[in-house]
């Protein structure tokens, strides 16, 4: 009804004075009749004042960073410190996850640790003195055995020479004399093996070995010490998916902190807009849907803000809003980061921004993304000669998209 009155306001006030003169009377009455007149006037513009276009505003929402602490393994949980909605500070205990599993592997590397410590002990010792004697005494029983299996052929050959002895017998005492020689040549290498010690390559093999095992069990130290969840930073505790005695999955969230000294409004700005939203540029915002003592008490706003994030892209891109007037339809989602004013301030809570013009320093003249300014001129006036041939009207499928059965 409203918008009817204002729409037509020359009619209302001209049925009011046709009422009042109509009626006839003394001075007074005259009189009367114009104050209504002005009444009715000043109501009037009253209206046509309010039905004026508003001020564009994005919309959005009050929203806090959000941190998801994942489960660093299949772990049953086994005790719940926190619960949702408590302010929690830097390293306090929020869950703690069954550590059997964790300490038996732990131990199992430990003890993995200590072997490989103690063979690049032994590899940095070198031989014992007793081995070097064993293998001084094997060489010196294998140089003895060659020495009568050297005999033992030397005889053959002499009975061989008098056809006492078959051409095989002193085959046989020649191969087992050239064995023992070179089982003294073994023993000999085996020796002098030992006497000079390990080598670089086996302890550097060595070294490796102990360092990969210790390697492994510091992860299994620091998968215990991830088994129980602590808060990384100051916040407020959002949501605790699971319970006591769930286990969740690996990479499973098991709890969502709400950080940060102050909330961010998460707000979609309409493409009208766009070209004043820019990184730093300043914000008002204003609180939605709050009762009126909130209103009254100043709670509702105005909080200023920075813009700390403009996303590029458009939230909502069909392909029949790309050309046209359409394309008004897009709109952006903005981030506005607001100062501790609004540190109390609950999350999910709706809002509108209003933006001004301070967007950052301005570009000086000449200098337009590193590049100069052209001499600004004037658009040269079209003729009907220079108008382009008008295309025939065919359909194109393409035209509003794939998707949009309407043309």
């Amino acid at each position: 009804m409203l918008l009817c009155v204002a729409g037509r306001p020359h009619l209302i006030f001209g049925r009011v004075v046709r009422l009042i003169r109509s009626s006839g009377g003394s001075a007074f009455r005259r009189q009367l009749g114009y104050l209504v007149t002005g009444i009715c006037a000043l109501a009037l513009l009253c209206l046509l004042a309010g039905c004026t276009e508003p001020d564009e505003v994005a919309l959005g929402t009050l929203e806090w960073d959000r941190i998801a602490l994942p489960a660093p393994a299949a772990e049953k949980i086994v005790a719940i410190h926190v619960r949702e909605g408590q302010r929690v500070s830097p390293g306090q205990v929020l869950l703690q996850l069954d550590p059997e599993q964790t300490l038996a592997r732990l131990g199992a590397a430990e003890a993995a640790v200590a072997q490989q410590s103690a063979a690049l002990q032994a590899l940095n010792d070198g031989p014992r003195q007793e081995q070097i004697a064993r293998a001084r005494a094997e060489l010196e029983a294998a140089q003895a055995e060659a020495r009568d299996r050297q005999a033992d052929y030397q005889r053959i050959v002499a009975l061989g020479k008098k056809n006492y002895a078959s051409r095989s017998d002193i085959d046989g005492a020649q191969a087992a004399a050239e064995t023992a020689q070179a089982q003294v040549r073994a023993a000999r290498e085996q020796l002098l093996e030992l006497e000079r010690g390990t080598r670089p390559e086996d302890i550097e093999q060595g070294r490796a070995a102990l360092a990969e095992a210790r390697a492994q069990a510091q992860a299994q130290r620091v998968l215990l010490e991830k088994l129980t969840l602590r808060a990384p930073r100051p916040g407020i505790v959002d949501s605790i998916p699971f319970k006591l005695g769930d286990e969740a999955p690996l990479g499973g969230s098991l709890a969502v902190l709400l950080t940060g000294a102050a909330p961010y409004a998460r707000v979609y700005v309409p493409q009208s807009m766009r070209l004043r939203v820019q990184v730093d540029g300043q914000a008002q915002v204003f609180l939605e849907g709050i009762g009126e003592a909130e209103r009254l008490a100043g709670r509702a706003g105005p909080f200023p803000g920075r813009v700390r994030m403009v996303r590029n892209a458009p939230s909502f891109t069909p392909y029949y809003a790309l050309t046209g007037d359409d394309v008004t339809r897009l709109s952006y989602i903005a981030e506005i980061q607001l100062g501790k004013a609004a540190a109390q301030l609950p999350a999910g809570l709706p809002l509108r921004a209003s933006f001004s013009g301070n967007v950052g320093a301005p570009v000086p003249d000449g200098e337009f993304h590193g590049q100069p300014n052209p001499t600004p001129q004037s658009a040269p006036v079209e003729s009907a000669e220079d108008e382009p041939p008008a295309l025939p009207a065919t359909e194109d499928p393409d035209q509003y998209g794939p998707y949009d059965g309407e043309k």
